[in-house]
């Protein structure tokens, strides 16, 4: 069982049978494909949380000629 932003699903370890809980892997449709360092893992989560807070820009621009 993964954690996915608050969002707990089953995956597959099959492919990384390393893989231990409360390890990070990158997961690729319900299957870990690969462990990832924990360090990378926590930048790489730091930086989604900012482009996440970032200001969106409006969902419609108008054009003009």
């Amino acid at each position: 069982m993964i954690d996915l932003g608050g969002i707990r699903k089953p995956i597959s370890i099959v492919l990384v049978p390393e893989a231990r809980v409360g390890d990070y892997v990158i997961v690729h449709v319900g299957h870990a494909i690969g462990v990832l360092d924990p360090d990378e893992a926590r930048r790489t989560l730091a930086l989604f949380a900012q482009m996440q807070a970032a200001p969106q820009p409006p969902d419609s621009v108008e054009v003009r000629a």
